[in-house]
């Protein structure tokens, strides 16, 4: 009696793997879709406190620039500085003493859609993901 396998029972494990690669490879790029839209709806909102901390702590403004968010790692309001994300605010505050902030997210590696199904309260700027908060200057 000889040993090993047949050609044929080798295509079939072949065949079988192949179709489990099939089903299984979209899900985990679906996964890794579904986390980076995660990911960046969570960087928005904890960005968006940390504005709102800073300003009420700190009783100014943010500045618009890619450097404030060094600013608020440095001051403690932010953990760690993530990527490829800005702040828009006013120069100064408006005369009604409420000033509209807005956090953006530059890359358009995740779409907007997936974004607000992990967190609603983001807008879209420019087919970009963004999160828009009026800070009030109760001061």
């Amino acid at each position: 009696m000889k040993k090993g396998f047949t050609l044929v029972e080798l295509l079939i494990v072949l065949a079988v793997i192949a179709a489990l690669m099939a089903v299984a490879t979209p899900m985990a790029l679906n996964a890794v879709k579904t986390a980076r839209a995660s990911q960046v709806a969570q960087n928005l909102q904890n960005i968006m406190t940390a504005v709102e901390n800073y300003v009420n702590v700190e009783q100014e403004l943010p500045t618009s620039t890619n450097t404030f968010i060094d600013t608020l790692v440095s001051k403690g309001y932010l953990s760690s500085k993530p990527a490829s994300y800005t702040i828009n605010a006013p120069a100064n505050w408006p005369s009604n003493g409420q000033a509209k902030v807005t956090v953006l997210y530059e890359r358009q590696d995740v779409s907007v859609e997936d974004v607000q199904k992990q967190n609603p309260n983001v807008t879209s700027s420019g087919n970009r993901p963004a999160m828009e908060a009026t800070v009030v200057k109760w001061w």
